[in-house]
């Protein structure tokens, strides 16, 4: 039975037994060589053994093997190990931040990148639990909060859809509004004394052009414990026309990246609305669970007596056989 390295224990001093496993078997090898020579000097090769087959020396090491399987498990087992599993959050409080530039207005996600945009991040409202808060903020070169956290996902689909597009790019105001509708969230109401875990999912196509560095919103996002899931949307050929001008706006992905770097969480990047699909998809599977400790013991458990039983067979059937 193999213990996973990632294995942890609720009490690890209880391995310190295994210790006793290697010097039980050293004490059944001295006892069984000093047993054969006794029996060789005492009887050697009698009539007897050709007429009665000998016990053969293998079915007593398994049995014994068996047995050593079963101790180490079971002792494995005492030390209460446990594994870390993924389990659906109950509640939590997640701010849905879109980039609503004139920047978005660019064509190379069909049919432009902010309907496509809101499109998925309605799609990704729904998926979320029914007790989840979701807040909704846009930015371009300012933030509002155009919905405070909130259990109704209908009010935040109209809020998503209610976006148009605004000259400028501040994404460190997007964090830091971000930030104060989190502050709004309702208390839990099974247990007002703890405050829901915050999360911010940020779609933005551009890099800042106005406003606070948001590698400085993403520090105070940190200091309360708050990760952002950042989305860079769209392709390094993107282009808008202004007055029959093209302007390129390639997605810029480095500022975002660095964004969910700081705070702890996931950097994704998105060129076409079916990529944008699945990685809304991955971050309501993040969002949506919590990795909590769970104890195991009864896999180790059973294990062990699996090769106790084993061994009492093989015991059994030895002392079953004619002396």
């Amino acid at each position: 039975m193999m213990i996973s390295p990632m294995l942890s224990f609720l009490a690890p001093d209880r391995l310190w037994l295994l210790l006793l496993i290697p010097a039980l078997v050293v004490l059944y090898l001295l006892l069984y060589r000093r047993r054969a020579q006794r029996r060789k000097k005492q009887y050697g090769r009698s009539m007897l053994d050709f007429v009665v087959p000998r016990e053969l020396p293998w079915k007593r090491h398994v049995a014994v093997g068996l047995s050593v399987l079963s101790l180490m498990t079971l002792t494995v087992a005492f030390a209460k190990p446990k594994s870390t599993v993924e389990v659906p959050r109950e509640r939590a409080t997640v701010v849905v931040t879109i980039d609503v530039s004139n920047s978005m207005m660019a064509q190379d996600v069909k049919p432009d990148r902010l309907t496509a945009a809101k499109a998925g991040a309605k799609q990704f409202v729904q998926s979320l639990p029914p007790k989840f808060n979701v807040s909704v903020v846009e930015f371009a070169g300012t933030a509002t909060i155009l919905l405070p956290p909130t259990t109704d996902h209908g009010a935040a689909e109209a809020a998503i859809q209610s976006m148009r597009l605004q000259p400028s790019t501040a994404i460190g105001e997007g964090i830091y509004t971000s930030l104060s509708a989190l502050a709004e969230a309702p208390p839990d109401p099974d247990n007002p004394n703890s405050k829901p875990p915050g999360r911010i999912v940020l779609l933005s196509d551009g890099k800042t052009q106005i406003g606070r560095p948001s590698a400085e919103a993403a520090q105070a996002a940190k200091k309360q414990g708050v990760e952002i899931y950042t989305v860079a949307y769209g392709t390094p050929d993107g282009y808008i026309d202004i007055q029959g001008t093209r302007q390129p706006v390639p997605v810029d992905r480095r500022e975002l990246a660095e964004v969910a770097k700081i705070t702890g969480g996931e950097a994704y990047r998105a060129e076409s609305a079916g990529e944008l699909k699945q990685v809304y998809k991955d971050i309501g599977s993040s969002v949506g669970k919590v990795k909590v400790d769970r104890e195991v013991t009864y896999r180790y458990a059973g294990f062990g007596l699996v090769f106790a039983i084993l061994a009492a067979i093989g015991m059994i059937s030895l002392g079953a056989r004619w002396p």
